[in-house]
C-alpha cells in the first residue's frame, strides 16, 4: 500500500482572481470547493499536504519566467496570498506537524526546494497533485515526480489553466507519457 500525499500548487489569488496578474479565471475560480474538500480530507486523514507557492522577487531581471510572464506572486503582496477558501482552511491547518508550506521560484515544485527531502523522510510514494496552471506548474511537478520515481495522481476538477488547449495536452501527458492518474 503506498503512503500518499497532496501537492496545492500556486493556488493564490495572483493565479486564481479576477484581478491577478497572470489569472487562469473563471476555469481557476471553480476549483475553490473541489480543492478545499479534497485537502480538507487529506488533512482530516493525516495524510501530508504541501503548499507549494511560487516566490517571485520585484524586478528580478534574472529570472526566466521575467521574460515570459507579467511579473506574478511577488513575495510581500497579497498576489502570493492563497486564493479565497483555501486560505481559511490552511490558516485553520497549518500548524499541524503535516501541514507543510513552501516557496518555490520554479515551475516545478521540486526544483530547489526540500519538497523530495520530506516526501522521502515520510515514505510518500504517491503525489495528488492540485492547482493551477496545468500545462506549467503542474505538468513540470508532474514529470519531475515521474523521473524521481513518484506514482502521480491529477485530480481533473482540481486543476486549470488560462491556456485550455495546454490543460487538455498536459492531462493527457500526464496520462499517457507518465503513466499517471488523472481522477
Amino acid at each position: 500500500m503506498s503512503k500518499k500525499a497532496l501537492l496545492n500548487i500556486d493556488y493564490t489569488h495572483d493565479f486564481v482572481a479576477e484581478d491577478g496578474k497572470l489569472s487562469c479565471g473563471a476555469p481557476g475560480q471553480a476549483l475553490e470547493d473541489d480543492i478545499v474538500d479534497l485537502t480538507e480530507a487529506f488533512i482530516e486523514a493525516g495524510d501530508d499536504v504541501f503548499f507549494a507557492i511560487d516566490a517571485h522577487l520585484a524586478d528580478d531581471p534574472y529570472h526566466p519566467e521575467a521574460r515570459l510572464f507579467p511579473p506574478h506572486n511577488i513575495m510581500g503582496t497579497p498576489g502570493r496570498e492563497l486564493y479565497g477558501k483555501l486560505a481559511e482552511a490552511y490558516e485553520k491547518h497549518r500548524d499541524k506537524p503535516h501541514v507543510h508550506n513552501s516557496d518555490k521560484t520554479r515551475y516545478s515544485a521540486f526544483v530547489g526546494t526540500p519538497l523530495e527531502t520530506k516526501l522521502r523522510e515520510r515514505g510518500i510514494t504517491e503525489l495528488h497533485l492540485v492547482g493551477v496552471c496545468t500545462d506549467i506548474c503542474i505538468l513540470h511537478t508532474a514529470i519531475d515526480a515521474y523521473n524521481k520515481g513518484f506514482d502521480i495522481v491529477v485530480h481533473e476538477k482540481g486543476v486549470a489553466s488560462f491556456n485550455q488547449p495546454g490543460h487538455e495536452v498536459a492531462l493527457e501527458h500526464v496520462k499517457n507519457v507518465l503513466g499517471g492518474a488523472v481522477v
